[in-house]
Formats: C-alpha cells, sequence, structure tokens
C-alpha cells in the first residue's frame, strides 16, 4: 500500500516537511559516494531554511508541553496502564528539556562555519560547486567516505533536539488514528468530518497494483479525495471507477 499524508494546517505541514527532510539526510549520509554526500549538504541547508523559522522551536516547545499536561493528568487512571503513560512522559520530558536547552534558533551553527558558508553561496547556482569555484570543497569530496559521514554527522547532530522532538509528535499524532475502508465511488470520495473535534492530519492509502494517486483536499469541516490514472504522455486524468481506499483521522 502506498502511504498519502494530508495535514490539515501549517504546523503539521511544517513537522511532516522536516521529517521528509531528516529521512533523506539520513539516507544520503549513510551512503559512501561523494555525490550523495554534496545532496546531503543540500539537504542540511533545506532543514537549516525550515528550522530556522522565528516560531519553529517555540511552536514544537508548545506541542511537547500541551501532550504532557493531557497526559500526565491522566495520572492514577485505573484505565490507563501506568507503565506505557510513564514511559510515554518521560519522553516528553526529555524531547522538551532537550530542545529548550538549546541555544537560539536550531541550526545557527552552521552559519559560523566558513566552508559551509561557502558551499551555500555557490548551492544556488548551477554547477555553482565545480572544483574551480571552490577547490577545498572539491577536495573534501575526494577525502575518505568515513571522513565525510563524520562530518556530516558532527553537522547534523545541530538538529538532533528538534529531529528527535518532531519524530515524537507525529508518531502520537498517527498513533490516534483509526483505519478505515472507504469507498471511491466513480473515483471520488467526500466525508463530512464531525463538529467539536479538531483533526491535523489524514492518512490515505492506495494499493499501488491500482496505479492511481489522490488530489486532497480538506479543512475542519469535510475531506474531500479525487483519485487520477496516468493518462498518455505524461498527464493525469479522473479516475471513473469505484476504488477502494483506507483512510485514517488523526487528531
Amino acid at each position: 500500500m502506498i502511504l498519502y499524508e494530508y495535514p490539515f494546517n501549517e504546523r503539521i505541514r511544517t513537522y511532516l516537511r522536516l521529517e521528509h527532510l531528516f529521512q533523506r539526510l539520513l539516507t544520503l549520509v549513510e551512503r559512501p559516494d561523494a555525490l550523495d554526500h554534496h545532496f546531503a549538504i543540500q539537504t542540511l541547508f533545506e532543514i537549516t531554511d525550515v528550522a530556522s523559522r522565528s516560531d519553529m522551536k517555540s511552536d514544537v516547545l508548545k506541542d511537547l508541553d500541551k501532550h504532557r499536561q493531557q497526559l500526565g493528568a491522566l495520572r492514577n487512571n485505573p484505565a490507563i496502564d501506568a507503565r506505557v503513560l510513564e514511559a510515554v512522559l518521560s519522553q516528553l520530558e526529555s524531547a522538551y528539556d532537550t530542545l529548550s536547552q538549546t541555544a537560539g534558533k536550531t541550526g545557527v551553527e552552521l552559519g559560523e562555519d566558513e566552508a559551509l558558508v561557502a558551499i551555500r553561496s555557490r548551492m544556488g547556482i548551477p554547477a555553482g560547486t565545480c572544483s574551480f569555484d571552490l577547490p577545498a570543497y572539491h577536495h573534501w569530496q575526494h577525502v575518505h567516505p568515513q571522513v565525510r559521514q563524520q562530518d556530516l554527522v558532527r553537522w547534523s547532530a545541530h538538529f538532533s533536539p528538534l529531529r528527535d522532538a518532531v519524530t515524537l509528535l507525529l508518531s502520537m499524532l498517527r498513533d490516534t488514528g483509526t483505519a478505515q475502508k472507504v469507498t471511491a465511488l466513480n473515483g471520488q470520495f467526500q466525508q463530512t468530518l464531525p463538529q467539536g473535534k479538531t483533526f491535523q492530519l489524514l492518512r490515505l492509502r492506495i494499493d499501488p497494483t491500482l496505479a492511481l494517486i489522490p488530489e486532497i483536499s480538506g479543512n475542519r469541516l469535510m475531506v474531500s479525495v479525487r483519485l487520477l490514472q496516468a493518462a498518455e504522455g505524461s498527464r493525469w486524468v479522473p479516475h471513473q471507477r469505484e476504488a477502494w481506499l483506507e483512510m485514517t483521522l488523526c487528531s
């Protein structure tokens, strides 16, 4: 099943972008090729752009604190497994304390590294990191892969508190949903959302053998999915037949 996720607000959208970038960075760092490490550095710059927003750190801390207070109120509830609850609270406390202790904007240290600043200044120019533009960077690309990996791990470590916090928040959000099978009649599905409950994330799984992609839209009142199928060339056209989907709404 292919998983598609649709955020209902800008904060969750940003968390998903960061998660995507962190996963890409991890994959690229683990590979030994210099070209992969070039794109790992590019990914670090993308993470910096997202993470250095003035409200990024405060938003994550607010979400961690909100979960901490909500779950803390469940202590001594006989219907709750105390060991599981304390384990989750411990994770929240650790993520909150670690992130709150970081000084300034996340990733600001990379802006103080002259080598990275030079690379970033040329990265936006087509082929701007050629050997005649950045000989020091060209040399770095030819050192032993393990040396490059150690540098990338060191640079990435500045984002570890934010990565761990976002990963925890998204994991907890996804755990709030229950999957249900729905039918898209004539390639379309709509569902009115219950009032009084705010959903933050839609998760949609589609059988890859159907060769369909979803166009998802939604707000606090309704969610809509339109399925598209491949046509000649690179065009996608509306799917006109019935299709089964697995949908999860997370709050």
